[in-house]
């Protein structure tokens, strides 16, 4: 089985990050609490130079805050797009970006959760458990309007259906008992000025 997927097709080797992320430039990764994480996105209809710059530059952010996914609301352009560079529990890397991405209902045969833990670029520090299906298909489209089908299990099916949710203007915490959100928040207090300190460290080493 090929070790590397790149936009859903096998790919004989890979680097370790992806070449749009030579292209771009770092941007600020918004937080819970910000607006434009908390309604939909608006479907992408120009094709074009300005998309690939900002899939450019959300690749280079993802690495920087060392994710395995992330969505255009989280970089603060409410834009149905999100990239991912990301392994599934077989250790097959998978790595791409999807435009106006729909997240397919599966049936009963593809409904088996996992409840497992879930982090968020958006919700920095904050680790928490949240049940998602272990298997996940998307259609959408590439940077040039292209038609793409993505499909991912366990790891990336989770990875597939929290960035999608971004898209429709939900965090994972949207997912979770007022408890939780609590426990997640209080963790977010704890351990967010560490994250954010090695991000700026991560930015200095990859732009420099």
């Amino acid at each position: 089985m090929p070790s590397v997927f790149v936009q859903g097709h096998p790919a004989p080797s890979y680097p370790p990050l992806a070449p749009e992320a030579r292209r771009g430039s770092v941007r600020r990764i918004t937080e819970t609490g910000e607006e434009v994480l908390h309604r939909p996105c608006r479907d992408v209809t120009e094709f074009g130079p300005d998309l690939a710059a900002l899939i450019d530059d959300m690749f280079l952010t993802m690495y920087v805050a060392e994710g395995a996914g992330l969505a255009a609301n989280q970089v603060g352009v409410g834009l149905r797009l999100f990239v991912y560079d990301c392994p599934d529990d077989d250790g097959v890397r998978h790595v791409g970006h999807i435009v106006n991405p729909v997240l397919q209902p599966l049936g009963p045969a593809g409904r088996r959760l996992l409840d497992e833990g879930e982090g968020c670029l958006s919700v920095p520090g904050a680790v928490m458990d949240v049940p998602r299906p272990d298997r996940a298909l998307v259609r959408g489209q590439d940077k040039d309007g292209s038609p793409l089908v993505i499909e991912g299990t366990g790891y990336f099916a989770r990875c597939l259906a929290h960035e999608t949710d971004h898209t429709d203007g939900h965090v994972y915490l949207d997912r979770l008992s007022k408890r939780e959100r609590k426990e997640a928040l209080r963790q977010v207090a704890d351990r967010r000025e560490d994250v954010l300190a090695r991000r700026s460290a991560n930015a200095a080493a990859l732009t420099t």
